[in-house]
């Protein structure tokens, strides 16, 4: 039987597929994808997420304010983002987090919304999904302090230490990987793939970006996302089989579905 992968992470809204969006989505099954989350980056983004999600059975969505837009956030954003999250096929807040690499939002306001947003998953009893560049202390920090009884979520495309993804798993996170764990000069997620057990990983692509090996360069797709399951079963010495099988239920497990 052929593998069935789950792609964790795809901006399949990103206007870099509005020319084939549909082509490239209707193949997925064809391709081994069993599922996508599609998470959204601000308000806009997030409604034609959630419109993805109603339009295909096998695309759910998260809601949420990427840090790049954070200083455009206000308590109105907050309450579409809670309207939206009563939607069946969102099962997430994100993607939330701080970016110390861009800094396109200041610091300060960048933590007020990641604290903001969490608190509305702890309300919604929701995932999150945290985004994290170069912001690896205060975002540990953070989710440490609003940390409450059944907090879960996910650190996507992770590039931290090995010794932080097990705090974070400590926490009640999974840790998903992308594509630079197949860049052969990635050697932080290869490590992070070797050391934290299969319980608590996933795959993603972060479609349309961070194409894996071979196709670096080009367009991401959820269809990689198999490149990346077979990278982490090369690094764990098992068959791929054992990748897609344990990232599916691992997503299942914590979305609920």
């Amino acid at each position: 039987m052929e593998n069935k992968f789950i792609d964790s992470h795809a901006h399949l809204d990103d206007e870099r597929f509005n020319k084939d969006r549909e082509d490239v989505i209707n193949a997925l099954n064809e391709n081994g994808i069993e599922a996508v989350l599609d998470p959204g980056a601000d308000l806009n983004s997030s409604k034609l997420a959630v419109a993805l999600a109603d339009r295909y059975p096998f695309i759910y969505a998260a809601v949420g304010c990427h840090p790049h837009d954070s200083k455009f956030m206000n308590d109105d954003a907050m309450n579409t983002f809670r309207q939206l999250a009563k939607n069946k096929k969102v099962v997430g807040i994100g993607e939330i987090g701080l970016d110390y690499f861009y800094d396109n939002s200041d610091r300060e306001t960048q933590k007020i919304w990641f604290r903001e947003q969490i608190r509305l998953a702890k309300e919604l009893d929701l995932p999150y999904i945290v985004h994290d560049r170069d912001a690896h202390e205060d975002v540990f920090r953070i989710m440490k302090e609003e940390h409450y009884d059944g907090t879960r979520g996910i650190l996507h495309c992770y590039s931290s230490s090995v010794e932080m993804a097990k705090e974070f798993v400590k926490l009640g996170f999974y840790i998903s990987l992308g594509g630079p764990v197949t860049f052969k000069k990635s050697k932080t997620p290869k490590l992070v793939a070797k050391e934290i057990p299969l319980d608590k990983l996933l795959i993603e692509t972060d479609s349309p970006y961070l194409t894996p090996e071979p196709f670096r360069g080009k367009r991401n797709e959820p269809k990689y996302v198999r490149y990346v399951a077979e990278e982490i079963a090369r690094i764990k010495e098992v068959p791929v089989e054992v990748i897609a099988e344990n990232t599916r239920e691992n997503f299942k497990k914590l979305f609920k579905l």
